[in-house]
C-alpha cells in the first residue's frame, strides 16, 4: 500500500478526509497538531476518529501558536465571533496550513510518502487565505523544490478531495463511507466535553450542511 500523511484536527472535513484516503487505498498515517488552540477538545476527537477509522500511525505535534496570538483560536484576549463579519474573521490563524503542511511534508519524508491529504474547501468555508487552490498549489512546488525527496524526483502530492464540495456534499460523502459525525469537533468554542456553541462559524457552517443534506445533526451542544 502506498503511504500518505493526512492532517487531522478532529473536525468533520479532516475526519471525511481521512476517509476519503483509506478507501483510496492508501496506508494513513495521521497527524494531529496540539497548537494552543482554545478547543483543544478536538484534539480527543481526532483519536476517537482513528479508534474507528483506522490508521497506520496517529501523531500529535505539539506547536504552540498561542505564543504569538493573532487570532480568536489561540488568544483567549480575542473573542470569537458569534455573527458573520466582511472579509478575514478574527477565527484565522496566521500562516496554519502553511505550518501543519509543513510538518506533515517533514513526516512523509521520513516515511518515504509521496502523498499528504489535508480537508481544505472552498466552498463552505470562512474565507481563510490558506484554504485556497492557489496555496496548495504553490505549497507543493514549495515541497518538491525543498526536499531531498522531491530534489531526487520523488514527487509530492498534496491532495485537497473536498476542495470543491459543499458542506453537505461533504457530510453525504463521509457518511457513505462510514463516518460517524458524533465523534467530530468542529465548535471554536467546544468546550472540554467537545460540545459546541453552536453559533460560531464552524457551527454555523456545519448546521446548514446537516440540513441540506436533510440529515439529522449528531452535535452536541451546551
Amino acid at each position: 500500500m502506498k503511504k500518505a500523511v493526512v492532517l487531522l484536527s478532529g473536525g468533520l472535513d479532516s475526519a471525511t478526509t481521512l476517509a476519503i484516503a483509506k478507501r483510496d487505498g492508501y496506508a494513513c498515517y495521521a497527524l494531529s497538531v496540539a497548537y494552543g488552540q482554545r478547543h483543544s477538545a478536538e484534539l480527543a476527537a481526532a483519536i476517537r476518529i482513528v479508534k474507528v477509522l483506522g490508521a497506520a500511525a496517529h501523531k500529535t505535534l505539539t506547536l504552540d501558536l498561542s505564543t504569538i496570538g493573532g487570532s480568536a483560536l489561540t488568544d483567549i484576549r480575542i473573542a470569537v465571533p458569534t455573527q458573520p463579519s466582511e472579509g478575514i474573521p478574527s477565527t484565522y490563524v496566521p500562516a496554519r496550513n502553511t505550518l501543519f503542511l509543513t510538518l506533515a511534508l517533514g513526516w512523509a519524508e521520513v516515511l518515504g510518502a509521496q502523498d499528504i491529504f489535508i480537508g481544505v474547501n472552498a466552498v463552505d468555508y470562512s474565507g481563510y487565505p490558506d484554504c485556497r487552490p492557489e496555496f496548495i498549489q504553490a505549497f507543493e512546488g514549495l515541497a518538491n523544490l525543498a526536499t531531498k525527496a522531491g530534489v531526487e524526483g520523488r514527487q509530492f502530492h498534496i491532495h485537497t478531495p473536498l476542495l470543491d464540495f459543499s458542506k453537505s456534499e461533504i457530510i453525504r460523502r463521509g457518511l457513505a463511507l462510514g463516518v460517524d459525525y458524533a465523534l467530530t469537533v468542529s465548535c471554536y468554542s467546544a468546550d472540554p466535553q467537545g460540545r459546541a456553541c453552536g453559533v460560531c462559524d464552524s457551527c454555523r457552517l456545519r448546521k446548514q450542511g446537516f440540513r441540506e443534506a436533510g440529515i439529522p445533526d449528531p452535535t452536541a451542544y451546551f
